[in-house]
C-alpha cells in the first residue's frame, strides 16, 4: 500500500544505494552536505522515483528540497494526483 511511510522507505532505500555505506541516512539528513550527493545523483534519484511510482516529477520540486523528508513532502502532491489521498 502506498502511503507516506512507504514513500519515505523507498527514498531512503534508493539513497542507501547511492552514498557511502558508512553514512547513516535519515529523513532529516542533508542530501548535499551530509550525504554528498552531486546534482547528477539527485537527478538519478528523481528518475528512480519516477520509475517506481510511474509519475512524471517536475525538476523544479528540487528547488526547496534539502532532505529526504522534504523530498517526500514535495512528491506527495504529485503522487496524490495519480493515487489519491495517501
Amino acid at each position: 500500500m502506498l502511503n507516506h511511510e512507504a514513500v519515505m522507505d523507498y527514498i531512503l532505500k534508493c539513497l542507501r544505494g547511492m552514498v557511502a555505506s558508512e553514512l547513516e541516512i535519515k529523513p532529516e539528513s542533508d542530501l548535499v552536505d551530509e550525504l554528498g550527493l552531486e546534482s547528477i545523483k539527485v537527478m538519478d534519484l528523481l528518475m528512480m522515483l519516477e520509475d517506481r511510482f510511474d509519475i512524471p516529477i517536475p525538476i523544479n520540486i528540487l528547488l526547496d528540497v534539502r532532505t529526504p523528508g522534504q523530498l517526500r513532502d514535495a512528491l506527495l502532491p504529485h503522487l496524490e494526483k495519480t493515487y489519491g489521498s495517501l
